[in-house]
C-alpha cells in the first residue's frame, strides 16, 4: 500500500468532535448566573492526515474539512502552517457549506522556508525546492484527494504568498481547477515591490519563468491550455493600497488580452489581513 493509500486508510483521525462548542457560565452579579450562547451549527468533519513525501522528503501535514462537495485546495501564508486558515477563521466563515456537503477543504502545509524564503540557499536551489513542492502537490494530495472525495472539480485558494502558490499552480494546470481565488496575491516573486523584495535576487532562468504567471501568460500559445482557462472562474481581489495592486492590474491586463474571462474585485485600503480575508471568502467562495 502506498504512503496516500496508507494514510487515507490508517491514519485520518477524525476529529469533528472538536468543532463542538462548550456552554460557557459566569457569575452574572445580581442578575446570578448567564450561560453565554451556544452555538447549535452542526459540527462539521475534522480529518488529519500526514505522510513521509516521497517527493519532498519530510513529513507533511494537512486538514480536511467536511465530507462531500466542490474541493477547496487551500495555500497559506508565507511561512504559514496547514491549520492557519482554521486559526485565522476562514474555516467558519465556511461552515455552513462544509456541513451542507457543498464544500470540502483540504489545507495544505508549505515549505516556503525551504524554498523562497530559504536565503541562505542559492536561488537556483530555491526555485527547485518549490518545484518538488508543487510535485508533492500534484502527485500526493490530489491523489489523496481522489480517494476521499473523486467526484467534483477543485477550488485554488490563497492568500498573500498562498495566492501566489494558488495561482501558480493553477494558471499551469487549468484542467485540474474549475475556479481560481487569489486574495492579496503576488504574481512575481522577481520583482522588489514596496518593501517586499526579489525572493530570487535576481537569479532568472526558464525554471522561473514558467513559475511566474505574468510573465508566462502573456506569451501562452497553447489552445488547449488557453481555453481550459477561459473556462475557468478566476477571481482575484486586492487592497489599492497593497504593495502588490500595480502586479494585479498587470496580471489582469495579461489575462484580458490572451481573452482569458477574470474578475478583478479593488478593496478600498490594504486589505491585506485576516480581517479582509474572511470578508473575501464570504463574497468570493
Amino acid at each position: 500500500m502506498n504512503n496516500i493509500a496508507q494514510t487515507a486508510k490508517s491514519k485520518t483521525m477524525s476529529l469533528s468532535t472538536r468543532t463542538k462548542p462548550k456552554s460557557v457560565t459566569r457569575q452574572g452579579g445580581a442578575r446570578g448566573k448567564e450561560t453565554a450562547p451556544v452555538d447549535t451549527r452542526p459540527p462539521i468533519k475534522r480529518e488529519y492526515h500526514k505522510w513521509r513525501s516521497t517527493r519532498l522528503d519530510r513529513d507533511m501535514e494537512l486538514l480536511v474539512f467536511g465530507h462531500a462537495g466542490t474541493k477547496v485546495l487551500m495555500f497559506p501564508t508565507a511561512g504559514g502552517r496547514f491549520f492557519q486558515y482554521e486559526d485565522l477563521r476562514i474555516i467558519d466563515r465556511l461552515r455552513d457549506k462544509i456541513a451542507a456537503g457543498h464544500l470540502q477543504v483540504y489545507c495544505v502545509d508549505s515549505v516556503d522556508g525551504e524554498s523562497f524564503y530559504c536565503w541562505w540557499a542559492e536561488p537556483k536551489g530555491r526555485i527547485q525546492r518549490h518545484m518538488l513542492y508543487e510535485e508533492y502537490i500534484l502527485q500526493e494530495v490530489f491523489p489523496l484527494m481522489k480517494i476521499l472525495n473523486p467526484g467534483p472539480p477543485v477550488i485554488s485558494y490563497g492568500c498573500s504568498l498562498g495566492a501566489f502558490h494558488a495561482s501558480n499552480i493553477a494558471f499551469r494546470h487549468p484542467h485540474l481547477f474549475c475556479k481560481l481565488c487569489s486574495f492579496s496575491g503576488r504574481f512575481d516573486l522577481t520583482q522588489h515591490m514596496n518593501g517586499f523584495r526579489d525572493l530570487l535576487d535576481g537569479y532568472y532562468d526558464q525554471d522561473v519563468y514558467y513559475h511566474t504567471p505574468s510573465h508566462f501568460i502573456p506569451n501562452l500559445r497553447d489552445h488547449n491550455i488557453l481555453e481550459a482557462l477561459r473556462r475557468m472562474d478566476i477571481q482575484i481581489v486586492i487592497g489599492r493600497e497593497d504593495a502588490f495592486f500595480l502586479n494585479n492590474l498587470a496580471m489582469s491586463t495579461a489575462l484580458r488580452k490572451k481573452s482569458i474571462p477574470h474578475q478583478l474585485h479593488t478593496w478600498d485600503e490594504e486589505a491585506h489581513r485576516g480581517y479582509y480575508w474572511r470578508r473575501m471568502t464570504d463574497v468570493y467562495v
